[in-house]
């Protein structure tokens, strides 16, 4: 019985618009819905969270109970016309985000969702995106041109193709109002300027980080606080700014993330600034081991050279002595003996061989004697 022979562009077109919203639904700043499998978290007429290129998401109030879930591309109310935006998150969760960007339901007046994407919509969408690119590049050389000191890291177009965000970068304030003019003539569409900072920026690019990860600006970061030289200085890091420095060319955010901890292990450490006072001279500070409390001393203010670790409890003692006018014989006596020991270990179990499981039974070989011949 022979099978019915289908049309090949039904499979192709099925494939395309899989793949399309399989690899389109990955975005920055994602949220963990841990409510998915809760049915009564998707209750029509509620506020959703709509995500558009990059970091930017909004907001928004399903005013014809649209049957919504998470990955729906939708039309929403844009001024001026319509723009084509991803459900990133809906139900109980949206409220939660609301409280996370201090945002009141009561005073707050949200735009529509207008209704889920048509086809047009789509192919409209598809074509606005594809000229992104090519905006930004011609932006900057205008820009360029017109002898402005900034910097457009981005475009973005509205889903009907009526407006274009330009997000910049800019040191000082710029009078960007004649890059406007030629910016409106060369592309005939409205323009929106939009300045950002430089994380900003990196969180809308992306990338990965020197600890292997994605950037937590475009993964979970929102608000971003300063960050100072001094954080690195409290955690005894070297100041080498290709180090410390993230993609953004400024400090990494991460530097305060472990900071508090670092600041409450040294409440009771004393100033690395004073030196001690021993009969052989004075010893100067060079490095701290904040979680092992041991502080390095050597007798060169210069080098960190013949370093005497001694103990915070050893060195509290030492100051108090010199506040009393004594002065210890030598400072090594004071030198924490602990250091340099490896730890103990007993092996109850017998398991110290990592190569263990590697070894194999060996077949004892048989010695075969040699037959003499007869004669």
């Amino acid at each position: 019985m022979s099978e019915q022979v289908k049309n090949p562009d039904d499979g192709l077109n099925k494939l395309y618009n899989h793949t399309f919203f399989l690899v389109d639904t990955k975005y920055k700043l994602p949220t963990f819905d841990w409510l998915y499998n809760i049915p009564a978290g998707k209750m029509p007429g509620d506020l959703v969270e709509v995500r558009f290129k990059n970091t930017r998401k909004g907001f928004f109030n399903n005013v014809n109970n649209l049957r919504l879930q998470k990955g729906d591309v939708v039309a929403v109310e844009a001024s001026p016309g319509h723009d084509i935006g991803i459900v990133s998150l809906c139900g109980e969760l949206v409220s939660e985000q609301l409280k996370k960007y201090n945002i009141d339901p009561s005073r707050t007046e949200f735009k529509k969702v207008y209704r889920k994407a048509k086809q047009v919509d789509l192919e409209k969408w598809e074509d606005a995106k594809k000229q992104e690119h090519f905006t930004m590049l011609e932006a900057r050389k205008i820009a360029s041109d017109l002898n402005l000191n900034m910097k457009i890291g981005d475009v973005e177009y509205q889903g009907d193709k009526t407006k274009a965000i330009f997000y910049y970068i800019a040191e000082e304030r710029v009078d960007f109002r004649e890059l406007i003019r030629v910016l409106a003539d060369t592309f005939r569409i409205r323009i929106e300027m939009r300045q950002i900072g430089a994380r900003q920026e990196a969180g809308r690019i992306g990338g990965i980080g020197s600890c292997g990860r994605e950037l937590c600006c475009s993964t979970w970061m929102t608000s971003f606080i300063s960050v100072s030289t001094s954080a690195a200085r409290y955690q005894a890091l070297s100041l080498n700014p290709q180090k410390l420095a993230g993609q953004c060319g400024k400090l990494k955010c991460c530097l305060n993330y472990e900071l508090v901890c670092y600041l409450d292990a040294q409440k009771d450490f004393p100033s690395s600034e004073i030196p001690l006072e021993t009969s052989e001279g004075l010893a100067y500070h060079q490095k701290t081991d904040i979680f092992n409390r041991i502080m390095y001393y050597s007798f060169n203010p210069e080098l960190s050279v013949n370093t005497i670790p001694i103990s915070v409890e050893r060195v509290l003692e030492i100051l108090e002595m010199n506040q009393e006018g004594k002065k210890p014989d030598s400072l090594i006596k004071f030198a924490n003996e602990n250091i340099g020991s490896e730890p103990s270990f007993d092996n109850v179990v017998g398991q110290e061989s990592i190569t263990r499981f590697d070894k194999k039974m060996r077949k004892k070989k048989k010695s075969k004697k040699k037959r003499r011949p007869h004669k």
